[in-house]
C-alpha cells in the first residue's frame, strides 16, 4: 500500500461524496466531530471547472479550511485533456483527487460520465492516467458493482483502474440500476478486495456502528465511506473512527444535540450562501434532522414551506422546548 494513502485513510472511515449535499458546511460539521476521518467534496464536473471557474478562487465548491485535511477533491468527466486541466487546479486544494465513476443519475450517465464510464474500462483508465499526469497527489476513483445486474464487472474494473494508476477505491454495493433502491450487498465487495492490492472502502447503507462493523466482516475492505448515513447526525463518522481506534461505542446524539447542530447547520449555510438561498438549500437536510419523535412530520412540513428565518428559529426552539 502507498505510504501517502495510508496517510490519508488511516481512520478507515470517510465521508462519501454527494452532489448537492457534502458542501463546504458539512465538510466542516463532519470534521468538528472527527480529527482524521478522509473528507470528501460534492462532484465537481471538470468541464464546468475549466470553462467556469478558470483559477477563481475562493469559489464555495473548492472552499476548504486548514483543518479539513485529509480531504478529497472529487471530479466527473469523460475527456481526458479536461480531467488532467482540472487535477491541476484542483492540486493547490486537495490531498487526493477521485474520480467519478459511479454516479448513477440520468443526466450525469447521458453525458457519458458517471457510471457511464464502467462500460467504457478504456476510457475510464485513459482519465486515471490523466489525471495522475495533472497531479502529485494520490489517484483514487469511487464505482459501483456494475451498469445493471448482467453487468458486473466491477472487479475487472477495479483491476483495470489499479493498473492504470489508481492509488485507492471507493465502491458502492449496488448496480446503476438499483439507483439507491435495495440493499447494498457488502458481501459482494469482497471479490474485489481478494483482487486488487489498493485499499477498497465499503460504500452504501453504512448507517451505525453496527452497520459499519458488519461491512468490512462482509467485505474484507480497508474501511467504510458514509453517504446518507451522515445526513441529521454528523458525528456518525467520528463515532466509528472512534470505534475503530479504542472499541468504545459512543451513544448517538439525543434529539437536544440533533436540534443544536441543525440550528448550527442553518446558520452556518446562511452565512455562506446569503439567507435566502441558505434557508432553500437546508430544506434537503430537515428529514433526516427532524424525524423519530412526536410531530416530527408536521414540523418538517411547515419548515419545508417557511422563508423567514425568525419564524424557522421560532419552530425549531419551539419544538425543542
Amino acid at each position: 500500500m502507498s505510504n501517502r494513502v495510508d496517510a490519508l485513510i488511516q481512520s478507515r472511515v470517510s465521508l462519501a461524496p454527494m452532489a448537492g449535499i457534502t458542501d463546504y458546511v458539512l465538510r466542516s460539521l463532519v470534521r468538528k466531530y472527527s480529527k482524521s476521518a478522509l473528507i470528501t467534496t460534492e462532484m465537481i464536473n471538470s468541464e464546468y471547472l475549466a470553462q467556469t471557474l478558470n483559477g477563481r478562487s475562493g469559489v464555495e465548491i473548492l472552499k476548504r479550511d486548514e483543518n479539513h485535511s485529509p480531504i478529497s477533491y472529487q471530479i466527473s468527466g469523460h475527456k481526458p485533456h479536461m480531467m488532467r486541466q482540472a487535477a491541476e487546479f484542483l492540486s493547490d486544494y486537495a490531498d487526493m483527487i477521485d474520480i467519478n465513476m459511479g454516479c448513477p443519475v440520468k443526466k450525469v450517465v447521458g453525458g457519458q460520465d458517471g457510471c457511464a464510464l464502467m462500460r467504457n474500462p478504456q476510457l475510464a483508465a485513459d482519465l486515471v492516467k490523466a489525471v495522475k499526469d495533472g497531479t502529485d497527489k494520490p489517484v483514487s476513483v469511487k464505482f459501483r458493482l456494475g451498469y445493471n445486474a448482467d453487468e458486473m464487472n466491477y472487479v475487472e474494473f477495479g483491476q483495470k483502474m489499479q493498473e492504470a494508476g489508481a492509488e485507492f477505491i471507493t465502491i458502492h454495493a449496488r448496480t446503476r440500476a438499483q439507483m439507491y433502491c435495495g440493499n447494498a450487498d457488502w458481501s459482494k465487495i469482497k471479490k474485489l478486495t481478494e483482487n486488487v492490492d489498493i485499499p477498497v472502502f465499503a460504500n452504501g447503507d453504512i448507517t451505525s456502528i453496527e452497520d459499519a462493523v458488519n461491512c468490512l466482516e462482509l467485505s474484507g475492505a480497508k474501511g467504510v465511506a458514509i453517504g446518507r448515513g451522515a445526513l441529521g447526525d454528523p458525528t456518525l463518522i467520528g463515532r466509528i473512527e472512534h470505534y475503530f481506534a479504542t472499541g468504545e461505542k459512543l451513544p448517538s446524539p439525543p434529539l437536544e444535540k440533533r436540534f443544536e447542530m441543525l440550528r448550527y447547520h442553518l446558520d452556518e449555510e446562511i452565512k455562506l450562501r446569503g439567507e435566502n438561498v441558505g434557508i432553500k438549500f437546508m430544506r434537503k437536510f430537515y428529514p433526516y434532522y427532524l424525524s423519530g419523535f412526536e410531530h416530527a412530520k408536521q414540523l418538517r412540513s411547515k419548515l419545508v414551506l417557511e422563508e423567514n428565518y425568525e419564524n424557522i428559529k421560532n419552530l425549531i426552539n419551539f419544538q425543542y422546548k
